[in-house]
């Protein structure tokens, strides 16, 4: 029997004694479908939004940001730091057919190491040779396990210099000593110019494929041709980059400093090793004295010689002292509220001679002050990395003052000079003894004292200048690291802005070296 109800067939089937009406299962069947369906669905779009997110995030965060601006409610979206710009095109690189392999150690604390790396890629240009990746010094002082890699940006290096120099990560195996090969050691004579590179260097290749320069501290010639010169800076300014972590936390302690108002950053070469080379030991206990000698004999290549302390101090031989840092900063003009950022290292005997020094200028502060520990762990038990932070510092303080004439001092100083003449206070120590002497035996009144010195560094302020040359005695002629004139302005606005030139301040052959056929 068929009954019809509100427009709906339905159709009764008997079931026991009486009937029972039953829906009709074609639209039953077809709403199940559907919400079964949207299930499956959903299901599985949720399926793929969670695939798609490790497959390619982007595609799927730009959908979830366009829903996301419709939500009504806040949501805590994580802002996304910008890519990284794309690196510059190579440039490209020098064809030339090579001289030979040039493998290099460079000896000496960071800075002295910088300046050979430069050095050392100059005398591989000159002679048409590719320069293996530069060795660091392990064996000195410092004992610095850092490698190049670790402090330097090794493919920046490789790459930025590619048009000028070819240079390898290392010596092909086949040159290796498991191969029978013997690579011929040697250091070449210091303060050399290209005469001697090409005279007495090239013609080694000729029966050698790798030559081993075991030292290469001062090996190059402070003035030597414009060309080579300007590579020389070039590598110093641009391919020596460091690390990314270096560099990182180097520029966050410079913020960090900045965030503060101005600072000086006080180069207080007042450290162990300092002191056991000079000999210096004014103002140190007995016992330190002793302790220091007996470290200077310990290191052969040091002084083993009787050193006179005071000898050497009245001669402007010494680095200052603390206490004897605080009374100059005080007549240069400082006060109290002066941030000072001591770029050094452990400073010896600590905190004791630190005293004066802090109890003049309170704002004192040092990086392991500035930055957490865990940040520094890195670099912990590594010299030369640790001078990397105090190097970027340096370079970015407003005022820079070493109270000693040192590697550190000169590179710094030309990179200062290079940034536009900012503003570095060298110290004339020999002056300065005198005066402090002087003031502190009660014959010179504090304010004639300060007028004083005050007087003896109008002109040391990391002015424009022209480095002093001194015809056959480059050892005494002015450091090229600390005033890198060549690179400082267009050559023809020079003399505008350092003076009038010397027929000795620039050598300007050019050198063209036959490769070996």
């Amino acid at each position: 029997m068929e009954v019809r109800s509100e427009g709906l067939p339905v159709r009764c089937e008997k079931v026991g004694s009486g009937t029972t009406p039953v829906i009709a299962r074609t639209r039953l069947q077809v709403w199940f479908i559907r919400v079964c369906s949207s299930i499956l669905l959903w299901t599985g779009l949720v399926q793929l939004v969670a695939v798609g997110e490790l497959w390619q995030p982007r595609f799927f965060t730009n959908i979830t940001n366009k829903i996301t601006q419709n939500t009504p409610f806040p949501l805590q979206v994580q802002v996304h730091a910008q890519p990284p710009p794309p690196p510059p095109p190579l440039l490209r690189a020098r064809n030339y057919t090579s001289n030979g392999y040039l493998k290099v150690s460079c000896n000496g604390g960071l800075n002295q190491m910088r300046a050979a790396i430069c050095d050392m890629v100059t005398v591989a240009r000159l002679l048409n040779l590719t320069l293996v990746v530069p060795e660091l010094d392990k064996t000195s002082f410092w004992a610095d396990p850092s490698n190049f890699e670790d402090i330097f940006n090794v493919k920046h290096f490789i790459d930025s210099l590619r048009d000028e120099v070819r240079i390898v990560r290392r010596v092909p195996k086949r040159f290796n000593r498991k191969y029978g090969y013997k690579i011929f050691k040697m250091p070449p004579v210091s303060w050399s110019d290209e005469k001697y590179y090409l005279q007495q260097i090239l013609p080694l290749f000729g029966n050698l494929k790798v030559l081993h320069f075991n030292k290469t501290d001062a090996r190059l010639a402070n003035n030597i041709s414009l060309n080579l010169q300007e590579l020389r800076c070039r590598v110093n300014f641009q391919a020596l980059k460091f690390t990314p972590q270096i560099e990182s936390l180097g520029y966050k302690l410079v913020r960090i400093l900045q965030e503060s108002g101005p600072f000086v950053a006080l180069h207080l070469r007042y450290e162990m090793d300092m002191l056991a080379f000079s000999g210096c030991t004014h103002g140190c206990t007995k016992d330190e004295s002793e302790e220091l000698k007996a470290l200077r004999y310990a290191y052969p290549w040091w002084r083993e010689k009787e050193i006179v302390s005071e000898e050497r101090r009245l001669q402007g031989l010494c680095p200052l002292t603390p206490e004897e840092t605080a009374l100059v900063l005080q007549a240069l003009g400082f006060d109290k509220e002066t941030q000072i950022y001591i770029a050094a290292g452990e400073i010896y005997g600590s905190e004791r001679r630190l005293a004066a020094l802090r109890a003049a200028f309170p704002r004192i502060v040092r990086k392991e002050m500035l930055l957490d520990p865990v940040e520094l762990q890195q670099f912990q038990n590594h010299s030369s990395q640790m001078a990397a932070l105090d190097f970027m510092v340096s370079i970015a303080s407003n005022t820079f003052i070493p109270t000693y004439y040192g590697n550190m001092a000169k590179v710094v100083e030309g990179h200062r000079r290079y940034l536009g003449f900012k503003r570095t206070i060298l110290l004339d120590r020999k002056r300065l003894v005198e005066l402090l002497d002087l003031h502190q035996n009660g014959t010179l009144p504090w304010i004639e004292f300060a007028v004083a010195v005050q007087a003896a560094h109008e002109k040391r302020i990391g002015q424009p200048m022209r480095r002093r040359v001194i015809a056959d005695k480059p050892k005494e002629e002015d450091y090229f690291y600390a005033n890198p004139q060549e690179c400082l302005c267009e050559r023809t606005n020079c003399d505008d802005l350092l003076g009038p030139s010397n027929s000795s301040s620039y050598r300007e052959n050019e050198h063209t070296i036959p490769s070996k056929n």
